[in-house]
């Protein structure tokens, strides 16, 4: 009798994404899910599990905090111990951060969330090596404050079709952004980082694919004065035709906090 999963288990977790191939299983490449699912194999001792994601992210990058929902036919006894047992076994640029039971009604990819991104950059120089990981290094210098002020112009609800990667002819382009700004680096540091770095802080609901890539790239082309702002205006019309085709590096994006309501 095949018995369906009777227990459910919500795990927050964190990874730098620098050497995996995104969340996604891919064949012969090293990814986020083989990596949780191969250690959840061993920790659990070969019992049936599945994971399901709340939202996968693209090659190299990373996340503060994400999430993803553990479903097994048996209860785990002991949470803690669980969870220091991941832990202990999962590679050291995985760590699980917390682990709660939730109900059977509990969907994580349909239940009612914010999602917040950063994306780290500098501009007008050349960098330490060791920033790669986690901050895109502009060579040429920017114009932040004209790209503060196009940051803006992301924000409330628009057509977002300009910034999505490959869209189909029917979807569904509309998005809300609630916040979208540009400022000063006081969150990532260590003693290579240049003296100044800047964040640009996305928040919304859901995204599509390289949206905040695609946006980052077009802000970019915005700060080396390539376009001006009334490109970003009319890009986000409901009739634009128009395609974003810079997309920023990934190395710089990092999934900063999920919040679930």
């Amino acid at each position: 009798m095949n018995v369906k999963p009777q227990f459910f288990y919500l795990i927050t977790f964190q990874y730098l994404g620098y050497r995996f191939h995104g969340w996604q299983k891919q064949p012969n490449l090293k990814t986020l899910h083989l990596m949780v699912d191969r250690t959840l194999n061993y920790v659990l001792d070969g019992a049936y599990f599945k994971t399901l994601v709340t939202g996968r992210t693209d090659a190299m990058v990373s996340a503060e905090e994400s999430a993803f929902e553990l479903f097994l036919k048996e209860p785990l006894q002991d949470k803690e111990a669980f969870l220091y047992d991941f832990n202990q076994n999962l590679p050291q640029d995985l760590r699980a951060l917390s682990i709660t039971e939730v109900g059977k009604d509990f969907n994580i990819i349909q239940h009612p969330k914010n999602k917040i991104y950063h994306y780290v950059f500098s501009e007008g120089q050349k960098n330490h090596p060791f920033c790669a990981p986690i901050l895109t290094t502009i060579l040429d210098s920017l114009d932040i404050e004209t790209m503060k002020q196009g940051a803006k112009l992301f924000e409330g609800t628009h057509n977002f079709k300009a910034y999505c990667y490959k869209p189909s002819e029917n979807g569904d382009f509309i998005r809300n952004i609630s916040l979208c700004e540009i400022v000063e680096n006081d969150i990532y540091s260590a003693n290579f980082f240049p003296e100044k770095s800047y964040i640009l802080q996305i928040h919304g609901k859901g995204f599509m694919r390289n949206q905040i890539r695609l946006m980052m790239g077009t802000l970019i082309n915005l700060g080396r004065h390539e376009i001006d702002t009334t490109t970003i205006k009319e890009s986000l019309l409901p009739e634009s035709t128009m395609v974003m085709d810079y997309i920023a590096p990934a190395s710089g994006l990092i999934l900063h906090k999920v919040d679930f309501k």
